[in-house]
């Protein structure tokens, strides 16, 4: 059975971001699950970006058994109020027990859109390692356009952090050992079957399957026979097939262990 340890499926049943999840919505959720699970994704992380959507993720692993959730605030969301947002999401961390929270983030920088803020999404990222540390949870960490910026950050906690992921890899070879050695896996989605990836496909083809984590990131990035339409995390099966197609093992032996390592990851029975 395969695990997505990077999905958004409460975004996926809504028009608007940040707004609370309603019944409906709620319900509506059920036969993604489903056609998920048809396809062997047993088991799905949702990770939360913002306060609002943290509280989404929450509601939908406390609805369905399968789901669990992080909680976190995405750099593109790191807003100057940001503080008082991770107050309350250290309050739903409190309890992660009852709130199914089995990891913190997505959190981390990006540099991609102009007007970013570096010194508030530093501070944020830091905030969230410490929290993570503190609670012995999974750490997400997304990056994008801060190669220099993000190792040198995670540096000031090497040999601290003992469980994490780069979620949606990618950079380059260097990056992904240096990532490896500070104990995080490589979170692998749908790109590398984009026919221009073939650095992302060489880099997966040198990694052993002990460090690799396979993601959707369902509602975005899509398989390449689905570009331009919604992602969904049944599509997973379509990773894992490249994965295996690559590195000349079976689609079992490739879901064997990456949902180990995904369980590893977020402590999951």
């Amino acid at each position: 059975m395969l695990t997505d340890t990077h999905c958004h499926v409460n975004i996926m049943v809504k028009k608007d971001f940040d707004t609370p999840l309603t019944d409906v919505e709620i319900k509506s959720a059920a036969p993604i699950i489903h056609d998920a699970e048809k396809h062997g994704v047993s088991t799905i992380i949702n990770v939360g970006t913002s306060l609002i959507e943290s509280e989404n993720c929450v509601t939908l692993a406390r609805e369905y058994s399968s789901l669990y959730a992080t909680v976190g605030i995405h750099p593109n969301d790191c807003t100057p109020t940001w503080r008082n947002d991770f107050a309350h999401i250290k309050n739903l961390v409190a309890q992660k027990e009852e709130n199914k929270i089995v990891g913190i983030g997505e959190c981390g920088i990006d540099r991609h859109y102009p007007g970013y803020d570096l010194q508030r999404q530093n501070d944020a990222f830091r905030a969230h390692i410490d929290l993570a540390l503190e609670h012995n949870l999974g750490l997400v960490v997304h990056s994008r356009d801060a190669y220099d910026e993000t190792l040198r950050t995670l540096e000031e906690y090497k040999g601290d952090i003992k469980k994490g992921t780069m979620h949606c890899f990618s950079y380059d070879q260097d990056f992904a050992d240096e990532a490896i050695a500070m104990g995080f896996f490589i979170g692998i989605d749908a790109p590398i079957t984009y026919p221009k990836n073939e650095l992302l496909r060489n880099i997966v083809k040198s990694l052993d399957l002990r460090h690799i984590v396979l993601e959707t990131d369902a509602p975005f990035l899509p398989p390449q026979e689905f570009r331009g339409k919604q992602n969904h995390p049944q599509y997973l099966a379509i990773v894992a097939e490249c994965i295996a197609q690559l590195k000349n093992e079976t689609v079992e032996s490739v879901a064997q262990q990456t949902t180990k390592n995904a369980k590893q990851l977020f402590g999951l029975e």
